[in-house]
């Protein structure tokens, strides 16, 4: 903020540098030595729309998403499915909650044919931490040749996420959840797929030589290589970017798998009691621990958990029915029981 406020200060050669920073630590955190991959954007929705702008589909073709999976990852591909005259298939889960996400899974999988373009979802599900098989997915999508995009907002950070394994067309994050960061910055990944796709907007950074000043007005027609045309606009931004860096470093330094296994350590035992007293949790094997959802039983009064829980000062969220519980490093096991005793009060 200092150096922002003083702007004459600021040599021509950092309007690339913080943000090739910020490229490197991403593709660290998602295990690619191609930081040309990484776009800088600004939320969910620019980065879905900039995939959704490079996807060519017709009245054949089918788009598959979740149930009620976060609207920044549904109206993209509902306005192109629209303007196409394409289906856009969302697959729910069963109504019964036994093996809840293996059967939710097994339905996605079955729903992905020779007509489908593209499954789009994230890695969990944002409401209950559902957690789908991308690996599974994946081989599905390429059986078929679909494309896989990922919405990684609410996983990448404190869920381990390998882009060599899974090899994604597209993986888009929002910078203030998981990943720690300030609003209004995010970052995407760009397979192969989308080398020499449309951006959504035309910026002067983005384009070949940008970085000589003097020679801005003669006018370029390619792009930087990789990723980089989807940066968007003004991506330099001198308060977000090293904020952002800052919050991957962080990351880095005490890595996705120790994040989610510190998670699982505070939260066993008080998910085993909260089951004890009559909640649903989701089997580990198909929920995240750093996100779960606790289901109340049938006919429980919502109204009255949520009050008892901001009397005892207690941070969740509600989707729908569900109790949406994220704790993360700064958490410990005694937060969570004070949970456990507060919801069976």
């Amino acid at each position: 903020m200092r150096r922002k406020r003083n702007p004459g200060s600021l040599p021509a050669e950092d309007f690339f540098t913080g943000t090739n920073r910020l490229r490197q630590e991403f593709a660290k955190l998602i295990n690619t030595k191609e930081n040309n991959r990484i776009a800088s954007i600004a939320s969910v929705s620019y980065g879905m729309s900039s995939v959704a702008r490079n996807i060519r589909i017709d009245h054949s073709h089918n788009v598959i998403v979740a149930t009620e999976q976060f609207p920044s990852n549904v109206y993209p591909w509902m306005r192109l499915c629209e303007e196409n005259r394409s289906i856009l298939k969302t697959v729910g889960p069963p109504e019964s909650l036994s093996k809840r996400g293996k059967v939710w899974n097994e339905r996605i999988l079955d729903a992905i044919d020779k007509n489908t373009k593209l499954v789009a979802i994230g890695h969990v599900h944002w409401a209950d931490g559902t957690k789908f098989d991308l690996p599974e997915i994946r081989k599905r999508t390429r059986d078929v040749g679909a494309l896989l995009i990922i919405d990684g907002t609410q996983s990448v950070g404190a869920l381990p996420f390998d882009v060599t394994s899974i090899q994604p067309d597209a993986l888009v994050c929002a910078g203030y959840k998981w990943l720690l960061g300030p609003y209004s910055i995010g970052l995407a990944y760009f397979g192969s797929y989308f080398d020499h796709g449309k951006p959504i907007e035309e910026n002067w950074i983005n384009r070949k030589l940008s970085e000589d000043f003097s020679a801005l007005v003669s006018y370029e027609n390619e792009y930087q290589p990789g990723a980089m045309r989807y940066d968007v606009g003004e991506r330099s931004n001198f308060i977000l970017t090293p904020m952002m860096i800052t919050a991957l470093k962080q990351i880095n330094i005490w890595k996705p798998d120790q994040i989610q296994n510190y998670c699982g350590k505070i939260s066993r035992k008080p998910i085993e009691q909260l089951r004890e007293a009559g909640f649903w949790v989701e089997d580990e094997n198909f929920r995240a621990n750093h996100l779960f959802g606790v289901r109340p039983w049938r006919g429980a009064d919502l109204e009255k958990i949520k009050r008892s829980l901001k009397k005892n000062k207690i941070s969740v969220s509600f989707r729908g029915d569900v109790i949406r519980v994220s704790p993360n490093v700064y958490n410990s096991e005694n937060d969570l029981m004070k949970l456990v005793k507060t919801l069976s009060a």
